[in-house]
């Protein structure tokens, strides 16, 4: 097993883990060769069905049946907005409101790069926003989706004027330094790396029914390394 995955919690019927970006929820057409989550698991695991998805550069907390029954159940649960998650994101700008709904509707491949794109004719979409903190030019929010459209928190905070630094599809793409977010930064700007170079959104938490037991589980996924560097640079400043 792919030792940047941790598993958080696992039992006959369900696998909880923290994915790492850079590595696809299940297999995508679009990225054949991207290594894959549930084939690096099944290993030690066997067979998974994933239930739901995380982008490729996305971290965080995911999912998995470990049997048929698990997998009807769960993707169930989901289809009945019964689960529900919370995400991390450093955004661009200081967000005037300190919490906001965006109910802009969203068609997934809507343009020639393959986007999600607010439409309105595309399927209902909502996104609760919260303000954790603003530092300099940038500010943490939490998202917590109720619905699941493809790139849904990306598409939605961009398109209310705040998307998520790095962001190659809805932002400028660009790395975040700290010698661009901080005053009277001193250190070499030669040497500099950055404190991270792709999209700086964090799956946290999750909250569903055991497809057997029904009792309710909650899970938490830590944040990685690039992602915990940044939110401690800006709450440093």
């Amino acid at each position: 097993m792919n030792k940047e995955i941790e598993v958080i919690y696992h039992d006959q019927d369900i696998l909880a883990v923290n994915k790492p970006a850079g590595m696809l929820s299940a297999p995508d057409r679009y990225d054949p060769d991207a290594p894959v989550l549930s084939r690096q698991l099944e290993g030690d695991y066997g067979r998974l069905w994933p239930v739901h998805r995380l982008d490729l550069d996305t971290s965080g907390i995911v999912v998995l049946a470990r049997s048929e029954e698990a997998h009807r159940a769960l993707s169930v649960a989901f289809e009945l907005g019964q689960v529900h998650k919370a995400y991390r994101a450093v955004v661009k700008g200081r967000p005037s409101w300190t919490e906001t709904v965006c109910e802009l509707p969203l068609t997934p491949d809507g343009d020639r790069k393959h986007r999600t794109i607010v439409d309105g004719n595309g399927k209902p979409c909502i996104t609760d926003f919260s303000v954790i903190g603003t530092h300099g030019p940038l500010a943490i929010v939490e998202a917590r989706p109720q619905t699941g459209r493809t790139h849904q928190i990306r598409v939605h905070l961009a398109a209310i004027g705040y998307p998520i630094v790095c962001d190659p599809l809805y932002g400028d793409g660009e790395p975040v330094y700290l010698s661009k977010i901080k005053r009277r930064w001193k250190g070499d700007e030669y040497a500099e790396r950055p404190l991270i170079i792709r999209t700086a959104l964090h799956a946290l938490t999750i909250d569903l029914a055991h497809p057997s037991t029904h009792e309710p589980l909650h899970f938490e996924a830590a944040y990685p390394k690039d992602f915990r560097a940044l939110v401690t640079q800006l709450e440093k400043l």
